[in-house]
């Protein structure tokens, strides 16, 4: 080869060099551009069970709440009707006595002595008033006879009628002290059981001295205060569902009376249900929340209250379509209970089945993806 062409090779050697050199350069200065970013799906709102509420026909009260002590509404004071030591008493608390069964006896030897006395004193009459009777029949013959005046007979007719009177006084003494004698024994003037035992064997007691408190279970009343803006709401015979502490089940009663004046300084009007009590479950004392039954309402579609939101555009649900959540809205109704929950009626722009938020979670964006968990 001749110097000429190995002159020529190696230019073009230096040359192909050089641009690569330089395509390296522009490559190493040109930003790089990133890969196109993907857009992640927002999260879904996940509810537990417990707070999706499912509608379904419901029956719907508006009540009106009431509470108060329970008492017997038969009750009675077992009280002394005279003055006398206490001999003997029969019964004792919690036990069942009948009407009419003797529960006390009192010392009766003073009141026995009185009887002899007043008897005594009706014998003597009675001979007297025979004494009288002879007399006036003698001389009413003699008067008929002429033997002796008009004047002389009525001396003794007047004799007789006093001897009469006597007697029916008499009487009435004996009577009295012989109640006096039969009151020292002393009845249950009701059935029912002993709630109280006041008086002790050998203890002196006045007249009117309580001995005994009885008190009949079988039948139950609540006197409760209503403030007057709701009394024109209540009527006699209206349903009455009552709770009672210490108990677990739910009791029924009814508004048997209506006080006609109003409570001195809290102007509320004082309302007696009263309530049956075959198994004597309730006790006198015990303290009860009660709801008045103002209307009620059969079948009808209701929410739990927080279920329904308002705000300027009306009111309004949330409720699950598919997986995506909807806003609703509604027209509602009575606002009432159903069983122990406080709900709302819907009367239009829901249908059974219709799954509704049932917590308020605040605002909620309609549309986004919903998923309920699975329940524990």
């Amino acid at each position: 080869m001749s110097t000429r062409t190995r002159r020529v090779v190696l230019l073009m050697i230096v040359i192909a060099a050089v641009v690569a050199g330089a395509g390296m350069f522009i490559r190493s200065k040109t930003p790089t551009v990133p890969a196109k970013a993907v857009a992640s799906p927002p999260p879904a709102l996940e509810f537990l069970p417990q707070e999706v509420f499912t509608t379904a026909p419901v029956n719907l009260q508006k009540t009106l709440s009431l509470s108060g002590a329970l008492r017997a509404l038969d009750m009675a004071s077992v009280k002394a009707r005279l003055a006398a030591d206490v001999r003997e008493v029969l019964v004792r608390e919690g036990e069942a006595v009948k009407s009419g069964q003797v529960v006390v006896k009192m010392d009766a030897t003073e009141y026995l002595a009185r009887v002899e006395q007043a008897r005594g004193n009706l014998n003597s009459a009675r001979a007297q008033l025979d004494i009288a009777a002879r007399n006036r029949d003698n001389n009413r013959a003699l008067v008929d006879r002429g033997f002796i005046s008009r004047n002389a007979f009525d001396n003794y007719a007047s004799q007789y009628a006093a001897a009469e009177a006597n007697v029916e006084a008499a009487k009435g003494a004996l009577d009295v002290v012989q109640k006096s004698l039969n009151d020292t024994v002393i009845r249950s003037p009701i059935s029912g059981l002993v709630a109280m035992r006041y008086a002790q064997p050998g203890e002196k007691v006045s007249a009117d001295n309580k001995l005994l408190d009885i008190v009949n279970l079988r039948k139950m009343e609540l006197e409760a205060a209503v403030p007057t803006n709701d009394i024109a709401n209540v009527a006699l015979n209206q349903r009455v569902m009552l709770r009672v502490e210490g108990l677990a089940q739910q009791f029924e009663g009814k508004v048997v009376r209506i006080n006609p004046a109003t409570q001195a300084g809290s102007r509320s009007v004082l309302v007696y249900v009263q309530i049956d009590n075959p198994q004597g479950l309730l006790r006198a004392g015990m303290f009860a929340e009660a709801q008045l039954v103002l209307t009620s309402k059969l079948g009808v579609l209701a929410l739990p209250q927080n279920a329904v939101r308002k705000d300027g555009n009306g009111t309004y649900v949330y409720v699950i379509e598919g997986e995506r959540l909807a806003r609703k809205p509604v027209v509602t109704g009575l606002n009432g209970r159903s069983g122990n929950d406080f709900m709302t009626e819907i009367q239009s722009g829901l249908d059974f089945g219709a799954k509704v938020v049932a917590t308020d979670m605040g605002s909620l964006q309609p549309g986004s993806l919903v998923r309920i968990a699975a329940a524990k």
